[in-house]
Order: structure tokens, then sequence, then C-alpha cells
């Protein structure tokens, strides 16, 4: 699939002349945002700024943890504003971006109207609701959906706009190498040389406190496999990305093909899922897991989710990790076996 201007045009233009003159405008990214997300908030930001005049807010739940997120919003000059410190009814215009009404992944409240969804990932009934709707789950990034218009209505991509938009893309598809299209790659080439070199060598290397070679000792200590399955358990934790970057990392044990990994955040649960075996869809598989126990989504090689509340009782975490680590199995139709640690004791 290549980039569509012609489809991208039309839907922003429509957006923009429905936009126009209503007032103040809240763009939601999901919780614990990352590069996707804050590139595509900042993006449809400055799209709605250049064409109608209006200022928009990016608001988020949660936190920005990850040191490369962090590193993003400080590079790059993005203002981003937890959603708790908003009133909510100031902005008669809400869009979304990189999530959707109800999914669990975002804090903006569900029996609120959102008008504005453009996503990746696979469309919920909810939608069925808002105003205007582009999602398009085949996409490896949200932010390549946001350039195509960006593109379509002629907005000069300046060196921080495109240096956002090409990390995000970069990131989320680890350098094409996972769940791209044609329109992904298209995107990425042309941005490359727009991008700041310096800036993305300052992104990708962030400096890293005590806590984050902490988790990677939990995350070993603590991983269990099964067969070609691996779950690992981090426990209490301060930063929910903890979760993702973890999971990525152990994704490169030789043998295994799909890692589980979970830690406690104010007494929800943070789950992430992994896989390399293109037989898997993640998110069909993270639903099928936290079934009745929370929310989940995402794509064919990544998902997430959320269990709570739970509180952070280390023995209740524990027979949490088991329950999961068994409905893990029996989702993937694996014989329940003894699981071996990573890192003998």
């Amino acid at each position: 699939m290549t980039i569509d201007l012609q489809k991208a045009r039309e839907f922003s233009d429509q957006v923009i002349e429905w936009v126009r003159g209503k007032g103040r405008i809240l763009i939601v990214a999901h919780d614990n945002p990352d590069p996707d997300s804050l590139a595509s908030a900042f993006a449809l930001g400055h799209l709605l700024l250049l064409k109608t005049g209006q200022e928009a807010t990016i608001a988020f739940g949660g936190v920005i943890g990850r040191g490369e997120n962090r590193a993003l919003v400080s590079e790059l000059e993005i203002k981003a504003i937890p959603l708790d410190e908003l009133d909510l009814s100031l902005f008669p215009v809400v869009c979304m971006v990189d999530t959707q009404p109800g999914t669990g992944n975002n804090s903006y409240p569900v029996d609120r109207p959102v008008h504005v969804v453009i996503d990746h990932h696979p469309s919920r009934e909810i939608c069925d609701s808002c105003r205007w709707v582009d999602v398009r789950p085949e996409y490896g990034a949200c932010a390549t959906i946001l350039f195509e218009y960006l593109q379509a209505q002629e907005i000069y991509l300046g060196t921080k706009l495109a240096t956002m938009l090409y990390y995000a893309i970069k990131s989320e598809t680890q350098d094409l190498g996972r769940e791209w299209t044609r329109a992904d790659r298209e995107a990425y080439l042309h941005l490359f040389p727009l991008a700041n070199n310096r800036i993305l060598f300052n992104i990708t290397h962030p400096e890293s406190p005590r806590e984050y070679f902490l988790s990677f000792n939990q995350a070993l200590e603590s991983a269990r496999i099964y067969g070609d399955l691996l779950v690992f358990n981090l426990y209490a934790i301060d930063n929910p990305d903890m979760v993702a970057e973890m999971a990525d990392f152990l994704m490169r044990m030789e043998g295994v093909t799909l890692v589980l990994g979970m830690g406690n955040y104010r007494d929800k649960e943070i789950l992430s899922l992994r896989t390399t075996d293109l037989s898997v869809n993640a998110g069909e598989v993270i639903q099928a897991v936290v079934a009745g126990l929370g929310t989940a989504g995402g794509h064919g090689m990544t998902a997430g989710g959320q269990i709570h509340p739970l509180q952070g009782d280390r023995a209740l975490q524990k027979e949490l990790e088991n329950t999961l680590a068994r409905r893990l199995l029996e989702t993937l139709g694996k014989t329940p076996c003894r699981p071996k640690r990573l890192v003998p004791s």
C-alpha cells in the first residue's frame, strides 16, 4: 500500500472545514505516550493551527517515562499536558491520535464525546459515534497517516517536525523491520534527509537513572521460559514504559518467539506482549489472555494491556503472573510445562 494523497486530502479537507471556528481543540494521545503518539498529536496540532488559526492542546494520561521519549519531548519542544490538569468542558473539539475511545489505554472519560479519531490499531465499534474517523490498521505507524495529511495539504516540513515524524516511524516499525507498509517506507525515506542527526542521536542515547538498570536485573531474574515463550515480572515499577522496553530487550533471547511482561504501576498491572511468530496476532492473543480481567489491544507483533485495580502486594502479583502464563499457554494451544529460569539461581 503506497501513500494515497487524494484520500488524505479529502479527509483532511473535511476535518479542517469542520473544525474551523469551533474554538479550542484538545488532542488526546494514549497514556504513557510513545514517539508515534506524541509526533502524531503534534503534527495534527500543527496542521490545524496553520489551516484554521486555532491552537490545539496536546494531553495525555500517565507519564512520559522512557528515556528516549523524555528526550524527544525535550529536544523537539513538544508541549503536552496531563489530562487531569485540564477542564475538559472547555474544549468543543476533541481529537484522538494513536488510540480510540474506550480502549483502556487512554484516560479520556468514555462518557465524553470524541469528534476526530486517527489511528492505526484495529477499529472499535465505539468509533461509529465519532464524527470523523480515519483508522488504518494495516499501517505501521500513525505518524505515516499524519505525514500524508501534511503532504496533501502542502504543509512545509521544518526540521523539528520532520525529525519527530521520522523518529516516530523509525521507532514504531523498528527501522522498517516490523509491521510496515510501502506507505511507511515512503514516508520514512522522504523524512530521513530532512531530520536532524544530532537531535536523533540525543534522543536515542539518553542518560538513564540507576533504577533503569535495576529493571534489567529484575527482568532477567524473574524471567521464566515455557518452551518458546518467556514471561517476566517487574513487580513494582515507577515507569510504566519499562515493561515494553524490557519485553523488546528479552525478545532477543535465542529460541524465544513470544514474550509477555508485566509490572505494577500505581495499583495497575501494565502488560506488554511481543512476538516474532507471524502466525500469531499479538493483539488478539493478549485480549484473550486478559478477558474478564482488564483491557488490551495491539497489532500483529506488538500489544499491551492493563489490569486494575491490583494492589502492589508481591504475592498477588506472582499469582497473577502464573494465571496469565497459564492463560497464554491455553490461548496458543501450548501444552502446560514446568518453566525454566532464564538466569539460574
